[in-house]
């Protein structure tokens, strides 16, 4: 067993020590806002905040979190869509298929968290997340209008 803090909640979860965090949070905890996307860290699809940090969960083991590390993932990031990145995703229309986004808005919310005014420069070096679809200069936008609100 291993007790998680997700949330807000502390949880027990019973999953071997190797189970990457992606798939507690998926299957155990029926979390499915988190995305599975590459499974090797490189799309972003799985972005969680662990201790406020960006992290993609797909390659992160269970048995390297301890419960007083605070994981946040987007059914978690505000109570219906009031963070400003998600208001200011929707009222420029980012997504397109949507698959990424979820990845891409705590990616950006960690940003704002750390740099509350980022440059263009500190955008690009913040968002790694691949969209299939294109959407790079509506996130950029939305990271801007977002920092505008907070």
């Amino acid at each position: 067993m291993a007790k998680l803090h997700v949330n807000g909640k502390l949880l027990e979860v019973k999953a071997e020590d190797d189970t990457p965090l992606l798939w507690v949070l998926r299957e155990q905890l029926g979390l499915t806002g988190t995305k599975y996307g590459c499974g090797i860290a490189q799309c972003g699809a799985c972005t969680v905040h662990l201790d406020g940090v960006a992290t993609r969960s797909c390659v992160r083991p269970i048995s390297t979190i301890t419960p007083k590390e605070k994981i946040v993932t987007i059914e978690g990031l505000s109570r219906n869509g009031t963070h400003p990145v998600q208001k200011a995703w929707a009222e420029l229309d980012v997504p397109q298929c949507g698959f990424c986004q979820c990845g891409m808005l705590m990616a950006a919310a960690a940003l704002l968290k750390e740099k509350p005014k980022p440059t263009d420069a500190d955008i690009d070096a913040a968002m790694t997340n691949i969209c299939r679809c294109g959407t790079y200069n509506r996130v950029r936008a939305a990271i801007k209008r977002a920092s505008a609100q907070g």
